[in-house]
C-alpha cells in the first residue's frame, strides 16, 4: 500500500471492450492503493487506454497524450501509462516511446494484466518501460477490477477474432478467438449481481456468435440459457455479433427467454454483394436480411441496430446507393455510419480504388440523414 494518497485518471477511447479493461486497469491501481481522480491534473498516474480501429480513435489518443507534455514538464513525478489496441502494434510503440519521451510506461492489449507489475517497477526507479507481447491469453480476465458503468456490469466472455475482415486490425491486436469457461463466466456474472444496483449484464467479445468453437465448451445459444438461468432480476445483452455467426438458435433464446434484452446490434457495413466479398464478410446481402427477416418474424418488437462502413476500396457510386437501399428495406433502429480508414497492416490498405475523402464524407452524410429520417418516420407510425 502507499504510504500517502495517491490518484490516477483513465482515459478510454474505443470500444465497450476497451471500457471493461479500463475497470480492470482501475481494479489493480486500487489494489496498490490509489483513488479515482476527479481530472488529469490532479492524478499522480495517469494512463490512456487506446483504440486503433479506427484512424479517428487513434487521432484522437495521439492529441491527448501529446497535450501532457506541459503537464509532464512542470510534475515529472506523475507518471503517463499508455497501452490498448494502439500500442499492441510493436511499430506504433516504439514510435509512442521515440515521439512522447514524457511516456513512462508502454504496453498493449496482451500485457494488460502486466500494469500492476509496470507501475511498481516504474516506482522503483525503472526509467521507461515498453513492454511487447504476441502471447495472447485470458490472464487479463483473473485480475481485480473496479465496476464504473452504473447499473451494467460489463461481462467479457471470450477475446479476438478468426474473421479477418479486409479493412480490420482487431486480429493483429487481439489474436485468434479465445473462449472463456462456461463456469468461470457464470461465477464473475453471480458475484456481480451480489451487488443490489446491477440489473444488465452485458456480454463482450468481438464476435460473441462464435462463443465455444475454440475449445470444448457449449454455445452461445446454451451459454445464454444458462445465464438466464440465474436468480435476479436482471437483463442480457450482448455485443457484438457477426451476421454469418448468429444462428436461428440464439434468435429463439431473444424470443424466449425473458430476461433477454429485445435487442440485436448486427453490423451489416454494405448492402452490396461486391464490397462484401472485398471485405471478406462472408456473407451476402440476400443471406443478412433473410436474418433480418427471422429476428422480425420471431421477435416482432426487437430493437435491431447496424454498423456501416462508406468509401471502401473500389466503392462505385451504384455499391453505395445498394447500401441506402438495404438501410431503407431494413429500417433500422439506429446505425453507425464510418468513413473507411486505412489501417495498416490490412490487406485493404494496399487496395486499389481508394475513394476520395470528399466522396467519403457526402456519402456517411446521406447514410446519417437518411437513418434521421427513418427514425422520426417511425416516431410518427406510433
Amino acid at each position: 500500500m502507499l504510504a500517502v494518497e495517491k490518484r490516477y485518471f483513465i482515459t478510454t477511447f474505443g470500444c465497450q471492450l476497451n471500457v471493461h479493461e479500463s475497470e480492470k486497469l482501475a481494479g489493480m491501481l486500487e489494489e496498490l492503493g490509489y483513488i479515482e481522480g476527479n481530472d488529469i491534473s490532479s492524478a499522480d498516474v495517469i494512463v490512456f487506454n487506446t483504440c486503433a480501429i479506427r484512424e479517428g480513435a487513434q487521432d484522437r489518443a495521439i492529441g491527448n497524450i501529446g497535450s501532457l507534455k506541459k503537464i509532464k514538464r512542470k510534475h515529472p513525478e506523475k507518471i503517463v501509462a499508455v497501452c490498448g489496441c494502439m500500442t499492441q502494434q510493436l511499430s506504433e510503440s516504439e514510435w509512442l516511446k521515440k515521439t512522447f519521451p514524457f511516456v513512462d510506461i508502454i504496453f498493449g492489449t496482451s500485457n494488460l494484466y502486466e500494469f500492476k507489475d509496470f507501475l511498481q517497477r516504474r516506482l522503483a526507479g525503472e526509467k521507461r518501460i515498453l513492454e511487447h507481447s504476441e502471447d495472447f491469453n485470458l490472464e487479463g480476465e483473473n485480475v481485480a477490477l473496479k465496476r464504473t458503468s452504473g447499473n451494467n456490469a460489463w461481462i467479457n466472455i471470450m477475446q479476438g477474432c478468426n474473421n479477418f475482415c479486409t479493412y480490420c486490425i482487431v486480429p493483429y491486436v487481439r489474436g485468434r478467438e479465445r473462449s472463456r469457461s462456461s463456469d468461470e463466466i457464470l461465477e464473475e456474472i453471480k458475484e456481480a449481481l451480489k451487488g443490489p444496483k446491477y440489473t444488465s449484464v452485458t456480454l463482450l467479445g468481438q464476435n460473441v456468435n462464435s462463443y465455444g468453437q475454440d475449445r470444448d465448451e457449449i454455445s452461445f445459444a446454451e451459454l445464454l440459457r444458462k445465464i438466464c438461468a440465474l436468480k435476479g432480476n436482471f437483463k442480457v445483452g450482448f455485443m457484438t455479433s457477426h451476421p454469418k455467426d448468429l444462428t436461428s438458435e440464439v434468435i429463439d433464446v431473444i424470443a424466449n427467454e425473458d430476461k433477454m434484452k429485445k435487442e440485436i446490434h448486427l453490423p451489416v457495413q454494405s448492402g452490396s454483394n461486391k464490397i462484401l466479398a472485398k471485405m471478406n464478410r462472408k456473407y451476402t446481402r440476400e443471406s443478412y436480411l433473410k436474418i433480418v427477416k427471422e429476428i422480425r418474424e420471431k421477435i416482432p418488437d426487437c430493437r435491431i441496430t447496424t454498423d456501416i462502413i462508406v468509401g471502401f476500396p473500389g466503392e462505385s457510386e451504384e455499391d453505395f446507393e445498394e447500401t441506402v437501399s438495404l438501410l431503407k428495406e431494413v429500417k433500422f433502429d439506429d446505425i453507425f455510419a464510418f468513413m473507411y480508414s486505412k489501417r495498416k497492416g490490412t490487406v485493404a490498405e494496399k487496395m486499389e480504388g481508394q475513394v476520395p475523402e470528399e466522396i467519403k464524407n457526402k456519402r456517411v452524410n446521406k447514410c446519417l440523414a437518411l437513418q434521421k429520417e427513418i427514425k422520426r418516420s417511425k416516431l410518427e407510425d406510433r
